[in-house]
C-alpha cells in the first residue's frame, strides 16, 4: 500500500483548486489507494494525470514529488479498546510524493536534494497518527475554503486554498474519533437522525453546510470550539440568556443522555442544537455525569452592555462523576449533596500479581495496591465507583501466552467485569503515565502533582460486598442510622486491612468502651467537597458553619480529658487514611486559628444583629426576598457602610411609597362602593422585584383637586426591565423608581461586598486545606469506631488479643505467633444476644481438613471464621467471647465457584483459576479458607487434586481450613505434617442422623444427602430409587466398615437452626413532646442534679443496708446540644431526665439511651433538649427510681409532664419523704 500526501505547505501556493476524494489534514493522510509492485524496496512512479480522480486548476502544472524513496513502515495502534476488540494496529508507511505546483520550482535553491526541491519551505514531516477505518470515507473532499454551500448536490466554490481554516490536527483527530465511538452506541431515534447531520471535521461535529453551522471567527460557534478544544472529552454547555446550549456532538449527548429535545426539532437543515434552562441545570448535570460523562459549563459575563454586542464567556466550572458544579454555590443559602469522589482507575499487572491505581483528581492525590489476586481486584472494582478506566498493556500478557486477553487463563475474571465498560488501553509506567492521562483528561497543566497516600497492607475482601444471598459483615458492624462517610471508611477497612495500625485503632476503640462524658456529634464534611470549595472560592456561610463545628468538636475532644486519649491515638489512623502526616499541637493550634478567623467573620447561629428592613406601607416579603440572599451571613461589623446605606436607601423607599401611593390608598378606602368600585393596594411584583400600586377604576370622573388627585396624575404604567408594559393594573411613579433603583444598587453592592468576603476567607483557609482534610476525616473515623463500639456491645463482641506484629501497650500479644484461637465463636450475621446462634470453639495452629453433612455448618464455620480474623486485624470487636487472632498478612476465602460462559469457561475452571491464585500468593502468615474444594470435576481426578492442593497449603505452613465431600481423600497417601482432620457433628434422633453444627476432631463420613433432598422437595418415588441404587452399589464398602460411622453417634448442644432467629424489638416508652425554645440554664441544671441525687440516694442507702448489694453513688451525667451518650450506655440501664423547651421535665429509664436519646430529639422542638442520666444495675432497680423522681421532683418545685405516669408503677411510692435526706459524694 502507498500512501499520498497532499501537504499543506504546497497547497497554501495553490489557487483556487479543486480535488476531488484526496483528503488531508496537518499532514495526515486520510486517502489510501492500493497499488501493487514487485520490487518492495522500489519508489513506485507518480501517478499520470489521466489516472487523477480530481481536477486541478492552477498557475502552472502540478506534479507529485518524491519525498523519500524507502520510507520505514511505522506500527500504530488505532481506535479506541473494547474487552471484546482491543485496539488494533496496522503499518504506516509514510507517504513518499507530495503534490508540487511546476512553477514554484523555480523559487527553490538549486542545492536542496532533488527530495525535497519542489517545495518551498520544505514539507513537514508526516505524523504516525492513523484514523481510525470509521472514520476514512467521511472526509470527501479538501476543506479550502472558509465558506461552502451546498445546493442540490452541487457545490460552489468562492475562496482561495490559502484560506484553509478547517483543518484538524493530530490531537484533535483522536479526540474526534472517540467521540464518533461514542455517537454509534447512541441509540434513541430522535439521537439517531441528530447524529445524521453531524460532521467530523472538527470537535463540535458542525457541518458549516447546514444553518448555524458557520465557524467563522468572532461568531459564537467559533468561541465555543475554542473552548471545547481545551476540554475536547467533555460535554460542553454554554449560556446563552436563560439557557445553556449544546451543539453538534455535544446536543446528541444532550438528547440520548439527559432527555432534552433538541431545539427546532428534527428538522434536517439545521445543525443540532439542545439545551436546558437555567433552573434545570443542576438536573441535566446530574444525568449526564450518572452516565459517566464529565461537563464543562461556560458562563456568560454578568455586566450591563448594549443590546448590539454580544456577552463574553468564560470557562466557570467543570462537573464530573463524583465532583458536583460548585459555581456561584458561595452566593446561595442551602447546601450541596456532594457525593463521594470518583477516581480515576488504572490496571495493570506485575510480577507480584495485579496492580490497580487510584487516582483522585479533586483531591490531588493517588494511591497504589500491588500483588492482588484477580477476584481481589474484581471485587475492588465490583465496589468501586470509577469515572474513568484504563487498562495497562501488560494485561494481554496472559498466563497462556495468547494475546486475546481473557479468553483463556488469567483475565477472565477481569475480563467479565470490563466487558460493556468503556475503557482504554495505555503503555509506559503504569503510574506516571495515568496521571498524564488524568491531566489530560481533567484539562489540568503539566505543574499540577499529585501526592501519594498509598496505605500500607495486603488487601483482601470479605462480607464489605453485598451479595444477594451472603451475609453483608457492614450491616452488622455499625448501627441502622450509621451510614455516609463513616460506613464508607469501615468498607475501605475490611478491603484494605491496616495491619499497621490495627492495634492502635483497637486501644482507640477500647477507651470509646469505657469513658461516661458525653461524646460530640461529629459533623462528617466530606474532604473532597472542602477541598473543592475552598479552592474554587465557592464555599457559603453555611458551609464555614460546617467547618467551624469540625474543629470546635477537635477541640472539644482536645479539652476534655477522656476525649483526648482518643483524640490522640486516631492521630495514626487519619494520617494513614488521608497521607497527611501533622503533629498533635499542630492540629489543636491550628484548629483553634481557624475557628477564631471563622468565628470573627461569619454571621453564627444565635446572632441578632441583621434584621430585614421593615415598613408598615412596603410589603414584607419584598425586603426578605431582596435582603435574605445576603444578611445573616457576615458579621455587621465589617460591611457596616453597606448596611447603613441599604437601610437609608429601604427608608427613602418608604417616603417615596408613602408620599406617591398612600393618599391613592387612603382615597380609595375612604370611597365606599357597592361591588365593581374603586380598587387599589400597594403589592410587591415578585417576579419584577418592585413594590407598585395596583388597581383600577380610581381615576376621578372629574377633577376636582380632591386629595389623591395630584399623586393620581402622577402615576404612569409600570414597565419590565426590557421596557414592555407589565399589565393594564401595575402603576408606579418616577420617584419610586427611583427609590428602587437605589435601594437595588445598595443591595447589589452589599452582596457583592459579602461574596467578596466569604471569598476571601476561603483564600485564607486554603492555607490550612491540610489541616481541615486532617480534621474532618478524624471525625469521620471518630464517629464511625464509636458507631462500632455501641453495636459490637449490644450484640456483647469482644475485643481479640492481637499478633505480636500489630502489639502495642493497650493490646495484649499473643504468646503463640502462628496460632488462632476464637472461643465461642458464633456466625456474625446473628445475634447473640438475642441466644439465636450456636458457638464453637476454633483452635487452630495448622491446616485443617474439614468434613460434614450438607447443611451441617461447614460454609458457616468458614465464613464465621474469615470474618472473626479479618475483624481482628482490622482492630475491630469479634463475635466470640473470646479470641486471640495473629498478624495475618493475607487471607483468602474461596466459597463456590461459578461458569463464565463469555469467558468460555467452566465453573472448575474457575475454580481452578482462582485456587492456584490462593496457592501463589499463600505464605506461612497467610489464613486460607476453602469451601468444598474440587467440586465441579470428575471424583478420583478431584480428590487427587485436592489432596495435592491440601500437600502444597501444608508445606508453606498456613493456617487455614479446607472442607470437602470428597472422602476418598483420606484414602491417598499424602504427605502432610501439619494438617488434621476436623469434623461438623452429626446425632441420631429417632434413627435419624441430625446435624449439631458443633466443630469436633475426626472425619464425618454421612453426607445427609438424601434428606436434604428430601426437604427440599424432591418427590419420594425419585429418593427410593436413589436409595436403592445406593444399596446395591455401595452395600459391600458399608459392610466392609469402609465407611466410618463413629462420629454419626456423637452429640452435643449448640448451634440452633437459623429459623429460629427472630428480630425482637425492645420495649420502652417515647413520650411526645411539643414547645419551642431551648432550656440552657445552668443553674437550672445543677438544681435538677442535687434533687435527684437528694432523691435517689436514700433509696440506695436503703437497699444497700437490707441486701448489702454494695450499690453504686449517684452520679449524673450531662448530655448537652449536640452531644450523645457514649457506648459505655449500651446495655446498660439508664434513668435520665429531660429538659423540655416548655421548662418542664421528663423523666424515664431504658436500656438503650442511645436510641431513647435519638427518638426525643426527632420530635419536633426537641432538637436542641438537654438530658442528664445515670446508670444503676439492673432495670427493676430504674424502673424504681423512675418513679420515685416522678412521685418526689414535684414536691421539689419541679413541674414534670408524665406526673401521670408515677401512679402506674408497680415499683416505689408517692409518700416517701426527702427530709433528712443527704447527699453523698
Amino acid at each position: 500500500m502507498h500512501n499520498w500526501l497532499l501537504g499543506n505547505d504546497i497547497a497554501e501556493d495553490i489557487d483556487d483548486c479543486t480535488i476531488e476524494n484526496y483528503e488531508f489534514y496537518e499532514g495526515v493522510e486520510i486517502k489510501h489507494e492500493s497499488t501493487t509492485t514487485s520490487k518492495a524496496n522500489a519508489c513506485p512512479p507518480p501517478p499520470s494525470r489521466a489516472k487523477a480522480k480530481g481536477k486541478c486548476t492552477t498557475a502552472g502544472p502540478i506534479d507529485l514529488i518524491c519525498r523519500d524513496p524507502n520510507p520505514d513502515p511505522v506500527p500504530v495502534p488505532f481506535g479506541i479498546g473494547t474487552p471484546s476488540n482491543p485496539p488494533k494496529t496496522c503499518l504506516y508507511t509514510p507517504p513518499r510524493y507530495v503534490l508540487a505546483d511546476r512553477s514554484k520550482r523555480r523559487r527553490c535553491s538549486p542545492s536542496l536534494p532533488s527530495s525535497c526541491s519542489a517545495s518551498s519551505p520544505p514539507p513537514r514531516k508526516c505524523s504516525s497518527v492513523v484514523p481510525s477505518p470509521i472514520l476514512i470515507g467521511q472526509f470527501q473532499r479538501i476543506r479550502c475554503f472558509k465558506d461552502q454551500k451546498v445546493l442540490r448536490g452541487s457545490r460552489k466554490t468562492t475562496k482561495k486554498l490559502s484560506a484553509l481554516t478547517n483543518f484538524v490536527d493530530e490531537r484533535a483527530l483522536s479526540n474526534i474519533l472517540w467521540w464518533k465511538e461514542r455517537m454509534h452506541m447512541c441509540r434513541k431515534p430522535s439521537t439517531v437522525q441528530l447524529v445524521k447531520r453531524l460532521d467530523y471535521s472538527n470537535l463540535l461535529g458542525l457541518d458549516v453546510n447546514l444553518k448555524n453551522g458557520s465557524l467563522k471567527e468572532g461568531t459564537l460557534n467559533w468561541e465555543i470550539l475554542q473552548f471545547k478544544s481545551k476540554f475536547p472529552h467533555e460535554v460542553l454547555l454554554c449560556r446563552v440568556g436563560d439557557f445553556y446550549e449544546a451543539l453538534g456532538i455535544d446536543a446528541c449527548v444532550l438528547v440520548e443522555y439527559a432527555g432534552l429535545n433538541p431545539f427546532g426539532g428534527l428538522r434536517s437543515d439545521s445543525i443540532p442544537r439542545a439545551g436546558c434552562p437555567v433552573v434545570n441545570l443542576r438536573q441535566t448535570l446530574d444525568d449526564l455525569t450518572r452516565n459517566g460523562f464529565s461537563v464543562c459549563i461556560v458562563e456568560e459575563v454578568q455586566s450591563p452592555t448594549q443590546a448590539r454586542y454580544r456577552k463574553g464567556h468564560f470557562i466557570s466550572g467543570h462537573a464530573h462523576p463524583g465532583s458536583p458544579y460548585v459555581f456561584g454555590l458561595v452566593g446561595v443559602d442551602h447546601d450541596l449533596d456532594f457525593p463521594e469522589p470518583m477516581p480515576v482507575v488504572g490496571i495493570s499487572r506485575s510480577a507480584r500479581g495485579y496492580c490497580i491505581n487510584f487516582v483522585l483528581e479533586t483531591m490531588k492525590t493517588y494511591s497504589s495496591e500491588d500483588g492482588l489476586t484477580e477476584e481481589a481486584l474484581v471485587a475492588k472494582l465490583h465496589t468501586c465507583r470509577y469515572h474513568h478506566l484504563f487498562l495497562h498493556a501488560s494485561l494481554r500478557n496472559n498466563f497462556s501466552g495468547t494475546c486475546r486477553w481473557g479468553e483463556f487463563a488469567e483475565g477472565g475474571l477481569l475480563w467479565g467485569e470490563c466487558n460493556g465498560r468503556h475503557f482504554e488501553w495505555f503503555e509506559g509506567n503504569p503510574v506516571s503515565v495515568l496521571l498524564s492521562k488524568v491531566r489530560d483528561l481533567y484539562g489540568l497543566d503539566n505543574e499540577v502533582t499529585f501526592r501519594n497516600v498509598t496505605a500500607l497492607g495486603t488487601a483482601t475482601q470479605i462480607g464489605a460486598i453485598p451479595t444477594e444471598g451472603i451475609p453483608c459483615l457492614l450491616k452488622v458492624l455499625l448501627p441502622s442510622n450509621c451510614s455516609g462517610l463513616p460506613a464508607l471508611y469501615v468498607r475501605d477497612l475490611l478491603l484494605n486491612p491496616p495491619y499497621d495500625i490495627s492495634s492502635t485503632i483497637q486501644a482507640t476503640c477500647r477507651l470509646m468502651s469505657s469513658i461516661t462524658c458525653s461524646i460530640p456529634e461529629f459533623t462528617c464534611v466530606s474532604p473532597a467537597k472542602l477541598v473543592k470549595l475552598l479552592e474554587l472560592r465557592e464555599a457559603n456561610h453555611i458551609e464555614f458553619c460546617r467547618i467551624k463545628n469540625v474543629l470546635d468538636e477537635i477541640l472539644h475532644m482536645h479539652k476534655n480529658p477522656e476525649l483526648g486519649k482518643i483524640l490522640k491515638l486516631l492521630m495514626n489512623p487519619t494520617w494513614v487514611a488521608t497521607g497527611l502526616k501533622i503533629d498533635f499541637e499542630t492540629l489543636v493550634n491550628e484548629c483553634e486559628c481557624a475557628s477564631d478567623r471563622i468565628g470573627e467573620m461569619i454571621s453564627l447561629e444565635g446572632e441578632h444583629d441583621q434584621n430585614l428592613s421593615s415598613f408598615p406601607v412596603v410589603p414584607s416579603d419584598f425586603f426578605e426576598d431582596m435582603e435574605c440572599s445576603w444578611k445573616g451571613r457576615i458579621k455587621r461589623i465589617h460591611i457596616e457602610e453597606a448596611f447603613a446605606e441599604v437601610e437609608k436607601a429601604a427608608e427613602v423607599l418608604s417616603i417615596a411609597v408613602t408620599e406617591d401611593f398612600m393618599p391613592i390608598l387612603s382615597r380609595i378606602k375612604a370611597t365606599s362602593a357597592p361591588l365593581g368600585g374603586l380598587k387599589g393596594d400597594i403589592l410587591y411584583a415578585r417576579e419584577h422585584e418592585a413594590v407598585w400600586f395596583k388597581g383600577k377604576r380610581f381615576a376621578p370622573t372629574v377633577w376636582a383637586g380632591t386629595p389623591g388627585e395630584e399623586q393620581i396624575k402622577q402615576l404612569k404604567p409600570a414597565i419590565d426591565s426590557k421596557g414592555r408594559k407589565v399589565g393594564e393594573e401595575w402603576f408606579t411613579t418616577m420617584k419610586v423608581e427611583d427609590a428602587l433603583t437605589r435601594y437595588h444598587e445598595a443591595g447589589a453592592k452589599a452582596k457583592t461586598r459579602v461574596l467578596e468576603l466569604l471569598r476571601e476567607l476561603s483564600s485564607d483557609l486554603q492555607a490550612k486545606i491540610n489541616i481541615l482534610v486532617f480534621a474532618s476525616m478524624l471525625l469521620v473515623i471518630a464517629k464511625a469506631l464509636f458507631a462500632h463500639v455501641s453495636e459490637g456491645r449490644r450484640r456483647k463482641w469482644v475485643f481479640p488479643a492481637l499478633g505480636e506484629s500489630s502489639w502495642s501497650e493497650n493490646v495484649k500479644p499473643l504468646r503463640v505467633e502462628n496460632r488462632m484461637e476464637i472461643v465461642g465463636l458464633s456466625p456474625y450475621w446473628l445475634n447473640v444476644a438475642e441466644g439465636s446462634a450456636v458457638n464453637n470453639t476454633v483452635d487452630m495452629q495448622s491446616l485443617f481438613l474439614l468434613t460434614g453433612p450438607n447443611g451441617g455448618g461447614k460454609s458457616s464455620l468458614l465464613r464465621s471464621i474469615c470474618a472473626a480474623a479479618l475483624l481482628g486485624v482490622c482492630g475491630f470487636m469479634v463475635p466470640a467471647q473470646s479470641a486471640s487472632i495473629p498478624h495475618f498478612d493475607s487471607i483468602m476465602l474461596h466459597m463456590k465457584s461459578y461458569d463464565s460462559p463469555a469467558d468460555g469457561k467452566s465453573s472448575f475452571q474457575v475454580e481452578m483459576a482462582e485456587i492456584r491464585s490462593i496457592v501463589s500468593g499463600a505464605t506461612k502468615r497467610s489464613l486460607v479458607l476453602v469451601d468444598e474444594i474440587c467440586r465441579g470435576t470428575e471424583t478420583a481426578k478431584g480428590t487427587c487434586i485436592a489432596g495435592s492442593i491440601v500437600e502444597t497449603l501444608d508445606a508453606i505452613g498456613c493456617l487455614g481450613i479446607i472442607s470437602t465431600h470428597l472422602h476418598g481423600i483420606f484414602s491417598l497417601p499424602l504427605n502432610t505434617k501439619n494438617t488434621v482432620h476436623r469434623a461438623m457433628g452429626t446425632v441420631y434422633v429417632d434413627g435419624q442422623p441430625k446435624p449439631t453444627w458443633k466443630l469436633m476432631d475426626g472425619i464425618c463420613r454421612e453426607s445427609l444427602a438424601f434428606e436434604t433432598a428430601k426437604r427440599e422437595g424432591i418427590p419420594e418415588s425419585i429418593i427410593e430409587r436413589a436409595e436403592g441404587l445406593y444399596q446395591s452399589v455401595y452395600a459391600n464398602e458399608v459392610i466392609g466398615g469402609k465407611i466410618d460411622t463413629k462420629l454419626e453417634e456423637f452429640c452435643s448442644t449448640g448451634f440452633n437452626n437459623f429459623d429460629r432467629f427472630r428480630a425482637q424489638s425492645s420495649s420502652g416508652r417515647v413520650e411526645a413532646v411539643d414547645g419551642t425554645g431551648s432550656v440552657n440554664n445552668m443553674e437550672v441544671l445543677q438544681e435538677v442534679e442535687s434533687a435527684i441525687t437528694l432523691i435517689c440516694q436514700k433509696m440506695l442507702v436503703e437497699l444497700d443496708n437490707e441486701k448489702a448489694s454494695g450499690l453504686a453513688d449517684i452520679q449524673c451525667i450531662p448530655i448537652h446540644v449536640r452531644e450523645q451518650p457514649p457506648p459505655s450506655t449500651v446495655g446498660a440501664s439508664c434513668v435520665y431526665v429531660i429538659f423540655r423547651p416548655d421548662r418542664k421535665l421528663y423523666v424515664g429509664q431504658t436500656d438503650d439511651l442511645e436510641g431513647r436519646v435519638r427518638t426525643h430529639r426527632s420530635k419536633e422542638g426537641m432538637q436542641k433538649a438537654y438530658f442528664l442520666y445515670f446508670t444503676v444495675p439492673g432495670k427493676s432497680l430504674a424502673c424504681q427510681l423512675e418513679t420515685l423522681l416522678i412521685n418526689q421532683l414535684p414536691s421539689q418545685g419541679f413541674h414534670l409532664s408524665n406526673v401521670a405516669d408515677g401512679k402506674h408503677r408497680n415499683f416505689g411510692t408517692s409518700n416517701i419523704s426527702s427530709e433528712g435526706v443527704t447527699v453523698c459524694p
